[in-house]
């Protein structure tokens, strides 16, 4: 079975932005058998999260978020739009996230705003977010402005172009991790490898 993390940062409820996951999770269950989908609501997490970043240490239901989202096959991460970029709850999540939790993973970013103006926040912000985290978002990002909502028929094309790339990535064979050369000292000491 295919397991889907599913990370949403809607403050608000309802959200758009947890409505825009569902979309993406649904696109995917319907392009890809046998599938599992857990949700990250990281509003429930924002003082967890704030209190990892001042202390080091993961609450247990941090813990087990982080670990939802590091043991999936494959994540939907998705952000409301402030000040023409993801929030400030949604990048603090991935802050506190191993270097390497993503490495490889196979990624459908999407965003949620107030006009069709934020949306090349998919492009200038998200992806570089997760190219920074070595994981692997498909073509297809989708963002869902207010007006989006009223007519929802584009956006439903969309999601599913989206939801298909992404299970079509799933069902390939994952690309290993590139090893970066790097040796450390003690196993050139001791000639291991």
């Amino acid at each position: 079975m295919t397991t889907i993390a599913v990370v949403t940062a809607g403050l608000s409820q309802p959200s758009s932005t947890r409505l825009l996951a569902d979309k993406l999770a649904a696109a995917v269950s319907s392009a890809l058998p046998d599938v599992k989908i857990e949700v990250v609501e990281l509003r429930d997490l924002a003082i967890d999260v704030t209190k990892n970043m001042l202390t080091g240490f993961p609450s247990p239901a941090l813990r087990a978020a982080i670990d939802t989202v590091t043991a999936a096959d494959g994540l939907i991460a998705v952000t409301p739009v402030f000040t023409a970029s993801y929030s400030g709850l949604f990048k603090s999540f991935f802050d506190v996230l191993d270097q390497k939790a993503l490495d490889g993973k196979p990624v459908l970013i999407g965003a949620t705003g107030g006009t069709e103006r934020h949306s090349l926040v998919l492009d200038f912000a998200l992806r570089p977010l997760f190219a920074y985290l070595r994981a692997e978002p498909v073509a297809t990002a989708v963002y869902a402005a207010s007006s989006d909502w009223a007519s929802p028929g584009d956006l439903d094309t969309r999601a599913s172009r989206a939801g298909r790339e992404f299970a079509a990535r799933l069902s390939s064979s994952p690309v290993a991790p590139v090893s970066s050369g790097f040796v450390p000292f003690e196993q050139l000491l001791t000639g291991g490898e």
